[in-house]
């Protein structure tokens, strides 16, 4: 499958509304509110300069997942970028969570950016602490119990770090 990562446009909203919305209802990844109605949803997502948000495409231009990406910190420590992934389930275990992180690190590379911090990483999210630990992050520290999940309970969140 070919992955095409282009910038997100008002246009992509009601596809990654259609993933974003029970990934965050079902409480295990994010620290969103569950509850988060839709145009909450997307002025949090769909980022303004110096923000920037993409989607990843396939062939026929289904959107597959998408990526925000900004300053992590704002003043003294704007060289330090964030970023958030969602891919879409139905599209999951085929490279679009790899394709998106390699082009933020490219990002965030190419804007001037010396480091990627990501805050809060959900310790039984294995499958993505995986993904960016093969990309190069590290845990930095673990905030124990500080994430409430639904079926287990209280369980860590992560600070992934890398140096760009």
């Amino acid at each position: 499958m070919h992955i095409q990562i282009r910038e997100a446009t008002a246009a992509d909203w009601p596809a990654v509304w259609a993933f974003f919305r029970p990934i965050v209802a079902a409480g295990e990844t994010y620290t969103y509110p569950r509850d988060i109605d839709e145009a909450s949803a997307r002025e949090l997502w769909l980022l303004r300069p110096p923000g920037r948000t993409v989607v990843a495409v396939d062939e026929a231009g289904t959107v597959l997942g998408s990526a925000k990406m900004n300053p992590n910190h704002m003043g003294a420590a704007d060289h330090i970028a964030g970023a958030s992934f969602m891919v879409d389930p139905g599209h999951g275990g085929r490279g679009v969570g790899r394709a998106l992180g390699e082009h933020v690190l490219e990002w965030a590379r190419a804007e001037g950016y010396r480091a990627m911090q990501f805050n809060a990483v959900v310790e039984t999210n294995t499958g993505a602490v995986a993904l960016w630990r093969s990309l190069g992050f590290r845990i930095l520290a673990t905030l124990p119990e500080g994430f409430r999940h639904p079926a287990k309970g209280y369980v860590g969140l992560h600070i992934m770090f890398q140096e760009l």
